[in-house]
């Protein structure tokens, strides 16, 4: 069967659309697997304003940059000033009541509570109770991983 230049052209972007959806087959071959993060096997790193667990860090199958990680922020501590960045960030309080600050404006959030923001919004949290704040970071986008 021999095919004009015209069914070739039409026929050439359902050809790529698997690749340029999916990625490559490399691409894929580099994407986080399914996998278990005990929290007695993550790594724990200690600094003057925070202590965090880095839980995981990679790409997707589907090419976003994911890192997440527990961090524990004693009373009145920030782990760094107000700051912004390509990736979007999602917080998961576990423990304790922080404010989290985005473009200037401030929520107070307790256990349960989840906190959102944006690609290049400028964005910080501090612990505002009288115990420590225990949280989990969801950073998705470009510079995540």
């Amino acid at each position: 069967m021999s095919l004009t230049r015209r069914e070739m052209c039409f026929l050439l972007p359902s050809t790529l659309l698997p690749v340029l959806v999916a990625g490559t087959p490399s691409e894929q071959g580099n994407s986080l697997p399914s996998a278990m993060y005990p929290f007695d096997k993550m790594p724990l790193h200690t600094s003057s304003t925070a202590a965090t667990r880095a839980v995981l860090k990679g790409k997707l199958g589907t090419g976003e940059s994911l890192e997440v990680h527990e961090t524990t922020l004693p009373p009145g501590a920030a782990p760094h000033p107000p700051h912004h960045h390509a990736h979007s960030e999602m917080w998961l309080i576990r423990e304790g009541t922080v404010d989290i600050t985005v473009n200037n404006t401030t929520s107070r959030l307790g256990p349960g509570s989840v906190g959102f923001v944006s690609s290049n919004d400028e964005h910080g949290i501090k612990n505002v109770g009288p115990t420590p704040a225990i949280y989990f970071v969801v950073a998705v986008g470009p510079g995540a991983a």
